[in-house]
């Protein structure tokens, strides 16, 4: 059985679990978020915990045990302390600005690049150099702390680029160190 998946969801005070069908909600103080789970597996919830079940010892449905077990998991800690994930912007002039519900960055190209931040998600800019991005959805938080660590990522020489904020660059010896 997984590890993963056996194990129960501690459900905190303040936070309400419905089911309507295959779709499960968990609405707290941060938020509501749904998921949809197979009709095949099952999940069973109380005051105090949510269990995920699997219909059989399958490897399709060992394999997706764990997962929405996490999904489920992910959505209660969503909902009650939320996400966040943390950029650097590391070069001589590249900076961002956060205008509105949009952040704007200077990242070395001859045009500023604007980015629309999506529903549930903000952004918070420290220094011009420090972003925080947070939200209650984890997959949401990721894909957009992703999209802007792609707008330019870290180069391996100067390391110069927009990197997480827990993120170890290595960096290479340029032509120079061979010589």
């Amino acid at each position: 059985m997984s590890r993963i998946g056996k194990a129960p969801i501690a459900i905190p005070k303040g936070v309400k679990i419905s089911r309507d069908g295959a779709v499960i909600t968990i609405e707290g103080p941060k938020g509501k978020l749904s998921q949809e789970i197979p009709p095949p597996m099952e999940v069973d919830y109380n005051d105090k915990e949510i269990v995920v079940k699997r219909p059989s010892d399958s490897k399709y449905y060992m394999a997706r045990h764990g997962l929405y077990r996490a999904l489920l998991a992910n959505m209660v800690t969503g909902v009650t302390s939320g996400f966040s994930r943390s950029l650097e912007i590391i070069g001589v002039g590249y900076r961002a600005e956060k205008v509105g519900k949009a952040l704007t960055f200077y990242l070395g190209y001859s045009h500023p690049i604007s980015m629309i931040l999506p529903e549930g998600i903000s952004a918070q800019v420290e220094g011009g150099n420090k972003i925080i991005i947070s939200g209650i959805d984890k997959q949401v938080v990721g894909q957009v702390a992703a999209e802007i660590r792609g707008l330019r990522p870290p180069e391996p020489y100067k390391g110069k680029g927009v990197r997480y904020a827990e993120e170890k660059i290595r960096k290479k010896a340029g032509k120079t160190a061979g010589a």
